[in-house]
């Protein structure tokens, strides 16, 4: 399985979910690519799915990229190949000794760049001092990258999903590197933010990605290559009664037929908590003043961009 998708060349690699590819990730990728010297090339093994989900049924876990984001982001940081593989019960519990063997015969690896924590195989038995056994006894090199941290703690997907969650999209972007996006189709809605005046794109989403806490968002929006103001909301549209979470972006002075097209929600910062107000006059008012407030961070988060 592993040798189908093997670059046919002796390997550096490193492992893991890189869900995100963060700072974190960035950090060890970057040591890996600075070993993996030629005849060497740097490899990544990244699982398609959190290997939590297997292990703890009814886990679920929303993913801060999607595997195509991923492999971009991957290759960015200079990784040469990026070879995907699910995660399995039948996978976990394959022992350690084994999974290592099928790495060093099927990926060409001879040498393993890893986290502090990092364990392999059946109940983690794989652990830093058996992996650098392996390695004697087979012949690769293992070497500890230490933890890329952060004001004072490691930069983690969870902490960043915990971020995101909470609609904290500053502390997010910090640990990311960039701000978090989810990108969609366009879709028909039911008009309601046109009949108000503010027209809304609805954006057909990948389930799997995590959504924000419901709020109202400054964000830019990529349309065709060209980036909007927006003041975009995440919610139930509780002054309506309404139960469908949706995430509706209102591009701020801008009035073109987008319906079909690819649309990537650039998260900057949390405007307000989701409301529910008395009438349509209240509604009105305070969507006047989010996309004021909007136009201000934004024109900042421009100009620091440009600074």
């Amino acid at each position: 399985m592993l040798a189908d998708a093997a670059p046919n060349k002796e390997t550096a690699l490193t492992l893991g979910v890189f869900d995100g590819v963060h700072l974190g990730h960035c950090h060890l990728l970057d040591r890996l690519v600075r070993l993996a010297t030629p005849p060497l090339i740097p490899l990544v093994l990244t699982f398609s799915n959190h290997p939590i989900t297997v292990l703890r049924p009814g886990t679920t876990v929303g993913h801060l990229s999607t595997h195509h984001q991923k492999v971009e982001l991957l290759k960015a940081q200079g990784v040469q190949a990026v070879v995907s593989l699910e995660f399995t019960k039948d996978l976990s519990q394959i022992s350690a000794h084994d999974f290592t063997s099928i790495l060093f015969d099927s990926l060409g690896m001879r040498g393993l760049v890893v986290g502090p924590d990092t364990a392999l195989g059946r109940n983690r038995e794989g652990d830093l001092d058996f992996l650098k056994k392996c390695g004697d006894e087979m012949g690769f090199w293992v070497e500890v990258a230490e933890p890329f941290v952060m004001d004072g703690a490691p930069v983690k997907s969870r902490l960043i999903r915990s971020s995101i969650s909470e609609g904290d999209m500053t502390a997010s972007a910090k640990m990311l590197g960039r701000k978090y996006s989810l990108t969609g189709e366009v879709i028909a809605g039911d008009k309601r933010g046109r009949e108000l005046g503010f027209p809304t794109a609805n954006l057909k989403l990948d389930e799997s990605m995590l959504m924000p806490g419901d709020g109202i968002y400054s964000a830019w929006a990529v349309v065709d290559g060209v980036r909007y103001p927006t003041a975009t909301s995440i919610g139930i549209r509780p002054t309506f009664d309404l139960t469908e979470r949706l995430l509706e972006v209102h591009l701020i002075d801008f009035n073109q037929d987008i319906y079909g097209k690819q649309l990537c929600v650039e998260f900057v910062s949390k405007l307000r908590d989701q409301e529910k107000f008395s009438g349509i006059e209240e509604l009105i008012e305070k969507i006047n003043q989010d996309v004021a407030d909007a136009r201000i961070i934004l024109e900042q988060d421009r100009g620091s961009q440009v600074a």
